[in-house]
């Protein structure tokens, strides 16, 4: 009776786990659903695809807010996030070289190599890069913006960016956009490196710690960007390319 019993359980036991591998296994095997492609609105921009790069990232911090501590890659990649939902939402096709706190590569050059390397493969028409400033002085304070020595169509970028954040901003120091030699403004298409404000300033650095602010500079840039192309239009009839 007691071996009877111990076979029947070990046949129930069987029956269990096949019905159990059944259940599991379709689980295991569904293959992933893929992400939904972003949709891009009518708008200004439409048809144009520009690459946003979030400065730094990774082990490279970038500057250090002189009274929070946080890194400037942190908020480069929050204005950088905000500034392309803005370029989508005026018809822009967006490139972004980081989502996450990431790097290519430790070595600098190599890491903004492949951050070119994005730019070119996806046919891009503009590049932004965001970054924060910083001085040893704590006075000094304002946005400013650079571009590529030599190149015409991106001083007459960075030029509108620059207005359109004195214009919205309205910082304490005005600054006027300047040219500077970054790797990452060497392509060539119009590209302008965004200095979104001074980390080493006090008032300037809680600012720039709220999204609200984020929020303004990304929409700032995003109508410089929108004044270029409008004045490109005017000047040339056709989109800059």
């Amino acid at each position: 009776m007691k071996a009877w019993w111990r076979g029947r359980q070990y046949i129930l036991a069987a029956v269990g786990l096949c019905l159990l591998a059944g259940a599991v296994a379709p689980r295991m095997a569904r293959p992933a659903v893929p992400a939904k492609p972003v949709q891009q609105a009518d708008g200004p921009l439409q048809g144009m695809t520009i690459l946003v790069d979030a400065g730094h990232g990774g082990t490279d911090g970038g500057a250090t807010a002189r009274d929070s501590g946080i890194p400037e890659k942190e908020l480069n990649l929050q204005v950088a996030l905000l500034l392309g939902d803005a370029l989508r939402q005026s018809g822009a096709r967006v490139i972004l070289t980081r989502e996450t706190d990431m790097e290519y590569s430790r070595n600098k050059r190599e890491d903004l190599t492949a951050r070119l390397r994005l730019a070119r493969e996806g046919n891009a028409d503009l590049l932004i890069s965001i970054h924060m400033n910083e001085y040893r002085l704590r006075g000094e304070s304002g946005p400013q913006v650079f571009y590529r020595p030599g190149q015409e169509q991106s001083r007459l970028l960075a030029g509108a960016i620059q207005e359109a954040m004195l214009r919205e901003l309205k910082p304490a120091r005005e600054r006027a956009a300047m040219a500077g030699d970054y790797f990452i403004l060497s392509l060539d298409i119009p590209s302008a490196l965004v200095e979104c404000g001074f980390l080493s300033n006090a008032a300037e650095e809680k600012l720039l710690l709220t999204e609200d602010y984020q929020r303004r500079v990304a929409q700032a840039i995003r109508d410089g960007i929108v004044d270029y192309v409008s004045l490109r239009i005017t000047q040339a009839g056709a989109r800059p390319g």
